[in-house]
């Protein structure tokens, strides 16, 4: 499977048969820069009803979207299950409820985390459990910032963590740059300037630590 960064908190996966996911697109007035999703997509995703989340109109093509959460499978092929989890630490009484989504594609276990706002706590993440790829929000302010993501990292223990969700040139939100998250792994461990991840189930049979992959923003 190949993992995208579309920004902010969008991403294209896409399965070994040309499946492909498009996560939580964006309205680029809101966010302050601009969404370039490809000409068609098979399903999207959203984590809830904001508009830096749910910007479905800005989507060219696509044949299925899930905003809820349950079970779902694409062709037989793609496994989804989304999670109802919350937006905020007081139970979605500020900013409401929030869908984390887990794609199984090609023998991977990917988690999109949304805009994650609660606490780690054990429940929660015995029902995520196991992840082998954990994109989460590191930017704070709306989401848990840097050290709670890497609590969330801890306590799951990908091999691979994508940070998402933080401040971009141009970028008009009042959230956090990457690095603070970033600067909370050892050097080694860290990965930049990449434009995709190409990944199959062989590229997880060690028990390595966890690398945190930073993503080059993808245009089409």
């Amino acid at each position: 499977m190949k993992i995208k960064w579309l920004g902010h908190s969008s991403f294209l996966l896409t399965e070994s048969t040309g499946i492909s996911v498009l996560t939580d697109p964006f309205d680029s007035e809101m966010v302050g820069y601009s969404f370039c999703p490809p000409p068609s997509v098979d399903i999207v995703t959203m984590s809830h009803g904001h508009a830096d989340h749910n910007h479905l109109k800005g989507v060219k093509s696509y044949k299925q979207m899930y905003d809820t959460a349950g079970k779902f499978e694409y062709e037989g092929r793609v496994h989804i299950t989304g999670i109802q989890a919350f937006h905020d630490d007081c139970e979605g009484k500020e900013r409401g409820k929030n869908v984390i989504y887990k794609f199984g594609m090609d023998g991977v276990s990917v988690c999109h985390m949304g805009d994650i706002g609660e606490p780690c706590s054990p429940e929660l993440i015995e029902r995520l459990l196991p992840v082998d790829v954990l994109m989460i929000p590191v930017g704070g302010n709306y989401t848990v910032d840097a050290e709670l993501a890497k609590e969330y990292v801890d306590r799951l223990m990908p091999q691979i963590v994508i940070p998402m969700h933080y401040k971009l040139k141009h970028c008009e939100l009042d959230i956090d740059k990457v690095e603070p998250f970033t600067r909370l792994f050892d050097d080694e461990l860290v990965q930049e300037d990449l434009d995709e991840l190409d990944l199959d189930r062989s590229d997880f049979d060690g028990n390595e630590a966890t690398k945190v992959v930073v993503l080059n923003r993808q245009k089409f």
